[in-house]
């Protein structure tokens, strides 16, 4: 336990009632399980709430936030993890290209929906349409669009730019590269952004997964990829349910490397490497 607060040393006093609060607070909003081991992130984290906003001691924080629509919205901003990278657990994407895109296109399907639940920075919702870019999914004749949500409203405004550094973009297939990407010039010439086909292609939105969904038109494609890992078993299943319901008959769910399907399997055919098709 830290001291407690001392102008001085700048410390705060942040007692195992407090985490409790937090614990509670983010399950019930977000349905986001913080186990005990996270305890000294969060208050590394929270602190920097307190010191934004002047507040003395984290009771007087928290009775701000349960005050403010705004700061509810940075505290969860602040304890949600955002970590990604173009092309991530590259075999989804290579799926994409070598089994979706082929399907609808010999289906001659025109109106194609993917949704990237929990796109963060925006890395996979920009992957996502490079891809489709580069096999022409993008032109005029199709109607593509690509759904982006995130937690935290504050990664969502990075990802609506679509800048960036050269390090972030070396992960990306130069054929990908080339087509999608456009490097900047003159202040901005260590940076790279989204060309418009592909920023067009996509609508970033802010969404609690655990909330409503507000959108009601079925998906060919889902991706939520190392966002279970934050919830609960129960709350997976729900998810999952709610997935189950939101692709369309023979859609695609791709979870993260490490997290599963639990009881919700017996309703998806394992297309291997985490990837799973809707069964009817």
């Amino acid at each position: 336990m830290t001291a407690p607060v001392n102008a001085s040393s700048g410390a705060y006093d942040f007692s195992q009632r407090h985490f409790k609060y937090v614990q509670v607070f983010m399950a019930n909003e977000t349905g986001i399980f913080l186990a005990d081991k996270k305890k000294n992130m969060v208050y590394g984290r929270l602190v920097r709430c307190l010191r934004r906003t002047g507040m003395a001691t984290f009771d007087d924080y928290f009775a701000l936030v349960e005050q403010s629509k705004d700061e509810r919205v940075a505290f969860v901003n602040a304890l949600t993890t955002n970590k990604t990278q173009f092309f991530r657990e590259r075999h989804h994407f290579e799926f994409l290209a070598r089994e979706l895109i082929p399907y609808w296109q010999a289906a001659k399907q025109k109106r194609i929906r993917i949704w990237s639940a929990g796109c963060s920075t925006g890395e996979e919702p920009y992957t996502i349409a490079a891809v489709l870019a580069g096999h022409g999914l993008l032109e005029r004749q199709w109607d593509v669009q690509i759904l982006a949500t995130d937690l935290d409203t504050h990664v969502l405004n990075t990802a609506r730019k679509g800048f960036y550094s050269l390090d972030a973009v070396h992960s990306i297939p130069e054929i990908y590269l080339q087509n999608g990407f456009l490097k900047g010039k003159g202040v901005k010439q260590d940076l790279f952004k989204a060309k418009r086909q592909l920023r067009d292609a996509i609508r970033f939105e802010p969404l609690n997964l655990k909330g409503e969904w507000p959108h009601k038109q079925a998906m060919d494609a889902i991706f939520c990829r190392n966002v279970m890992i934050y919830f609960d078993r129960a709350t997976q299943q729900r998810l999952l349910e709610r997935f189950w319901h939101q692709l369309v008959p023979a859609g695609v769910l791709f979870i993260g490397h490490s997290e599963g399907l639990g009881k919700m399997a017996e309703q998806f055919d394992n297309l291997g490497h985490t990837i799973y098709r809707k069964r009817e």
